[in-house]
């Protein structure tokens, strides 16, 4: 989900885990402990690692000053990352002017950050785990204090959950913590956990004044729009949350004690996505994360023009056949002056064809703009999942689930999305860790692979067969068409054909069987309303029998539509305005139960960044037809699409994104957590939006988060991934492409992947 960027839950870590939607930066949203590995990790095949694209160069390669103008989807309402409305920004901007005690490398590991830290250990198990952080003596805030114990101790208590004055996404870890004291120097910290934690490297990262931590107003206020106080290679300059042209910069910190930034500034611009393509023609962004189609205009624009000839010599030619004809109007004149006008007329050209020109030059322009940057592309460190409703219907049945997951062919997903930008097309095969992060194991095969008869069977295992024993939709109609995204050629012109004089024969035969149903039903009843004149008597309790033979079958079928009414009206009341449109699947052999076919909504978002995710739907709906599963499309807005549909459980499939994290014990638990009954009946589903768990995932996830030999946690994190993969709550389809356009002269930025961004090393070659 982007979707790429709506925030969802209140959960443990929810800044961490929020749904990517923009689009579907569900994030729609966005997986190591320790440092230790066992022989099976290494075991990991090394070519499914996706390199960062970054134009990587050493630090003297580039010349200093100068400034970057970064594209960010808007202006972040807080700069505190630990509050609930935090968004991407908040953290871009955290990681260039706050302490980031560990650093995540290109595969996801957590690394010591020796700008900050000399040393930070685990120097005790038992009977309590103790961790010494020991900080830089150089490293102070901006205010002139060094870094220290107070300032770990205000964030513990800010963040522990014990005072609920303090307005915040409650980050997991903090509260096994026990106590925070000083050690044997001012630049010693000791942390005692009263229960062992595994991830406690995702600690304090960022990490915050006791300024802003130590109270909750601070807390809950100050910390929105400025900070007072800052420790990065950057500092704060100015927010200006101007609507439509809002910006955040900084500029070099003055008191940083590491490597001098390249760069003089850095300015976050706010661009909307759908902006973006245009703020680059202009020249406007020096970096900007973009979709499809802007990576294919850039592309174009790079590419050399038909016969060789570049727009300057075009220009050139241009200019001189004008002053040729400019020099002709001027000997022109002494024949009179109507003459010469006509003659400026023709060197000028008519009022049509300057505009004509004009819009030549800006287009030219546009395009030598966009020859100025390089797309960047590496895979994000998220996925796209297809989500599966467990919470009632007949997706609470686990073998329906099991049976519409087996029915998709994730390779055929993946090829679509990643091979036309050139990315590795592999499905993945980890809700928990993506492809090169140490532990990472394809554990797919708890659920089986794809499989059209093995889903048929478990439907039919659950109750929801054919009736008469219909065979499977033959291939080349135009499910298959549709899911094989085959539309064009001669063998698709002859599937279809073939497809459409087959629905031609059964629509004939239709017709037909209709015609004599219909003739019967006038015999019977005319044979009735004889009856009826023989036996008056009678004829009142005959008409209501006769009636409710004839009718029975009519009322089942007003039953059904009067209930798809009431539920589109109930969504209609949700999705009010353009955009929340429905759209029903093509008519099939659905299967059925009790006489009703097998119907899934399956709810979409209609933005245009949305698109990829609306064109994955499509293939999906058709890998059901397969099935016998059909699907009822629903369109809705993507303001609404999160909160009144995927979060308020209104969907049976959906589609989003989950970030992934270097911390799977901690940050993944509230996502595949088993829902639990509240005091008032409802269900606390944390971040678990398929309500789809067990009690076994979450031993699993215990054990894991709480067992402090890395590998040992690893492998409880396989372990618990094979049981999601079991229940077939959700569909890993493929890690989401990272494309970023970048100036081509600009170095260290780019597609970072899993890496965090190091600030003082971005800026432009010598």
């Amino acid at each position: 989900m982007s979707i790429d960027g709506i925030r969802v839950g209140a959960a443990s870590r929810q800044r961490r885990c929020t749904a990517l939607l923009a689009a579907g930066v569900l994030l729609p949203l966005p997986v190591l402990a320790g440092c230790s590995s066992s022989s099976s990790e290494e075991a990991t095949p090394r070519q499914a690692v996706v390199p960062q694209d970054v134009a990587s160069a050493a630090r003297g390669q580039l010349r200093g000053g100068g400034t970057v103008r970064w594209a960010i989807d808007a202006v972040p309402v807080t700069l505190n990352t630990f509050q609930s409305d935090a968004d991407a920004a908040s953290d871009r901007i955290a990681g260039a002017v706050l302490p980031a005690l560990f650093t995540l490398d290109e595969r996801g590991r957590p690394k010591r950050n020796p700008d900050y830290l000399d040393s930070a250990d685990v120097t005790e198990r038992e009977p309590q785990q103790v961790v010494v952080y020991k900080l830089k003596r150089a490293a102070k805030w901006s205010d002139g204090r060094a870094l220290g114990a107070e300032d770990f101790a205000a964030q513990w208590k800010a963040l522990s959950g014990r005072n609920r004055a303090y307005w915040t996404a409650r980050n997991a870890g903090y509260e096994r913590i026990r106590k925070i004291e000083q050690g044997h120097s001012p630049q010693e910290v000791r942390v005692t956990f009263g229960k062992p934690y595994t991830d406690w490297r995702s600690l304090f990262t960022p990490l915050y004044p006791k300024a802003v931590m130590g109270t909750p107003g601070a807390f809950n206020d100050g910390a929105r729009k400025t900070l007072k106080a800052t420790a990065g290679p950057f500092a704060l300059k100015d927010v200006d949350g101007t609507k439509g042209r809002g910006k955040v910069t900084l500029v070099r910190n003055t008191r940083w004690w590491g490597e001098r930034p390249k760069l003089d500034s850095v300015v976050f611009k706010a661009v909307a996505r759908d902006r973006r393509a245009a703020a680059l023609s202009d020249g406007e962004l020096d970096v900007a994360d973009i979709d499809r189609s802007t990576v294919e205009k850039i592309q174009a624009a790079a590419r050399p023009k038909s016969g060789g000839r570049s727009e300057k010599g075009g220009d050139a030619r241009q200019a001189a056949h004008h002053g040729e004809s400019l020099a002709g109007a001027l000997r022109s004149a002494h024949a009179g002056p109507t003459e010469a006008l006509r003659a400026w007329a023709r060197a000028h050209g008519t009022p049509q064809e300057r505009a004509a020109e004009r819009a030549r030059r800006a287009a030219a322009s546009r395009a030598e703009n966009l020859r100025g940057y390089t797309v960047r592309k590496s895979l994000e460190p998220a996925y796209t999942q297809l989500a599966l409703n467990g919470a009632s219907g007949p997706l609470a049945d686990e073998r329906v689930r099991r049976a519409v997951a087996r029915a998709i062919n994730r390779q055929a997903i993946a090829d679509a999305v990643l091979k036309p930008l050139a990315l590795p097309a592999q499905p993945l095969g980890s809700h928990l860790l993506m492809a090169g992060q140490q532990g990472y194991q394809d554990n797919s095969a708890a659920l089986g692979s794809q499989d059209t008869e093995a889903a048929q069977a478990l439907l039919s295992s659950a109750g929801w067969r054919r009736e008469g024993g219909a065979d499977l939709p033959k291939a080349g109609g135009k499910a298959e068409d549709r899911r094989n995204g085959d539309d064009t050629g001669q063998d698709g012109d002859e599937k279809k054909k073939q497809a459409r004089e087959e629905r031609g024969e059964k629509k004939d035969e239709k017709k037909k069987d209709e015609k004599k149903n219909e003739k019967q039903r006038d015999e019977e009843k005319q044979a009735r309303e004889k009856r009826d004149e023989e036996k008056p008597a009678k004829k009142d309790g005959e008409k209501q029998e006769s009636a409710r033979k004839d009718d029975g079958e009519k009322r089942d079928g007003e039953k059904q539509d009067g209930e798809k009414k009431d539920r589109e009206k109930k969504g209609s009341a949700k999705e009010a305005g353009p955009g929340g449109s429905r759209a029903g699947s093509a008519d099939v052999h659905a299967v059925r139960k009790d006489g009703k076919p097998l119907v899934l909504r399956f709810v979409l978002p209609t933005g245009t960044g949305a698109e990829p995710l609306r064109t994955v739907g499509d293939r999906i709906s058709a890998m059901l037809e397969d099935i016998g599963v059909r699907t009822e499309i629903v369109k809705v807005k993507d303001d609404s699409y999160f909160k009144d549909h995927i979060a308020a459980g209104d969907y049976d499939l959906a589609l989003w994104s989950w970030p992934a994290s270097a911390y799977p014990a901690t940050d993944a638990r509230p996502i595949f957590a088993k829902p639990q009954p509240a005091a008032d009946g409802s269900l606390i589903v944390e971040q678990n939006y398929t309500r789809v768990g067990t009690d076994h995932i979450d031993q699993l996830f215990d054990q894991a988060v709480s067992e402090l030999d890395g590998a040992a946690s690893r492998s409880l994190v396989r372990r618990a991934d094979a049981r999601i993969w079991a229940v077939a709550g959700s569909l890993p389809l493929y890690q989401r492409p990272q494309l970023v356009a970048a100036r081509s002269n600009l170095a260290n930025v780019g597609a970072y992947g899993f890496a965090t961004p190091r600030y003082q090393d971005i800026g432009f070659r010598k």
